[in-house]
């Protein structure tokens, strides 16, 4: 069956510096072109949409350098959709340092670029993007329709029960428990209520919260005066505005229990590759014990409405493209 997957990681050797230490992928997140492309074809995978692996310039501390390199990655990523319009599509690299710049990037990348939206990774210095100095970051977001890819990165600060135990250190656990979190102030902090048209994919099977919905309405509503007990939950909240991808939990009991707690219009696959396997993603996804149309919107249909890929959710109007780039420039 034919695939589309979203988190599909690159760099280049002027990002490997954002990285601690050597990663044993070099070689993989280099190449843009035939190693990637014979991984996709053995598989199925008819498109990958490519984003620059963590952390990015959100370890940048320097503006003016996170500005520009972010600028030059995102016109290296066009110049490889250009060469291969049919195989990749891209998500921005934004530096969030600066949220009007943030803004005017994506709509670059968005209007005169072609790309289907950002991938962020995680926080930027210590800053979240429930902040109210995104607000402007996130209205350009709902303006130009196009969903943000929210991905892990390290903590800010490494909170206690870490030390000594550097096992549970990235993606084994630390990079599920910081995007939860960071998703979670999205919801509660009210940036879904005043961006109510945005739309945040998180990877890795939700990073935990389709399995606690229930969970997180008990104890909101806990939380919640007797004047506002009939105020929207976070299940609620999630449901309207957060799809997750399988990147990396190759899972089919993950995978039921997601599209139960979600729905079937509200996952997508994906590989993290190449931190994780093509071939296990695809096998793992065909042999799913699911209907042979969720499956089908779970390979394709999904990303095709999200991302506006299907003839008949073209991307935004020539009229609306036209208004955002004037207002934008």
């Amino acid at each position: 069956m034919k695939k589309i997957a979203l988190e599909e990681h690159f760099t280049t050797p002027l990002f490997f510096k954002y990285n601690q230490g050597t990663n044993p992928f070099q070689d993989q997140l280099l190449d843009l072109g035939n190693r990637r492309l014979e991984a996709m074809d053995k598989v199925g995978i008819a498109l990958a949409v490519l984003s620059i692996t963590t952390p990015g310039v959100q370890a940048e501390p320097d503006t003016l350098t996170a500005v520009k390199r972010a600028h030059e990655a995102n016109d290296l990523l066009a110049g490889v959709i250009q060469k291969y319009p049919k195989r990749f599509a891209g998500f921005a690299h934004l530096s969030l340092h600066d949220p009007k710049v943030a803004a005017d990037e994506l709509t670059r990348c968005v209007v005169d670029l072609g790309f289907k939206g950002a991938l962020i990774n995680g926080h930027t210095n210590g800053r979240y993007l429930d902040e109210e100095i995104y607000y402007p970051f996130w209205e350009r977001v709902q303006d130009l329709g196009v969903p943000i890819y929210l991905h892990p990165r390290d903590p800010y600060d490494l909170p206690q029960e870490y030390h000594g135990h550097p096992e549970l250190l990235g993606a084994t656990w630390s990079w599920t428990a910081e995007t939860a979190a960071h998703a979670l102030r999205l919801v509660f902090g009210g940036t879904f209520e005043r961006f109510p048209k945005v739309t945040i994919i998180l990877g890795h099977m939700g990073e935990t919260l389709p399995y606690l919905l229930w969970r997180l309405d008990s104890r909101r509503r806990i939380q919640l005066p007797p004047d506002k007990k009939d105020a929207r939950l976070p299940s609620e909240t999630i449901k309207s505005n957060i799809v997750i991808t399988t990147a990396g939990v190759c899972s089919h009991a993950s995978l039921v229990c997601a599209l139960s707690a979600l729905g079937e219009n509200s996952v997508m696959f994906s590989v993290d590759y190449p931190y994780e396997d093509c071939t296990i993603a695809a096998e793992f996804i065909e042999s799913a014990p699911i209907s042979a149309a969720t499956r089908a919107k779970v390979c394709y249909g999904n990303a095709e409405r999200i991302l506006q890929l299907a003839p008949d959710v073209e991307s935004t109007s020539v009229q609306s493209v036209q208004k955002l780039v004037e207002t934008a420039r």
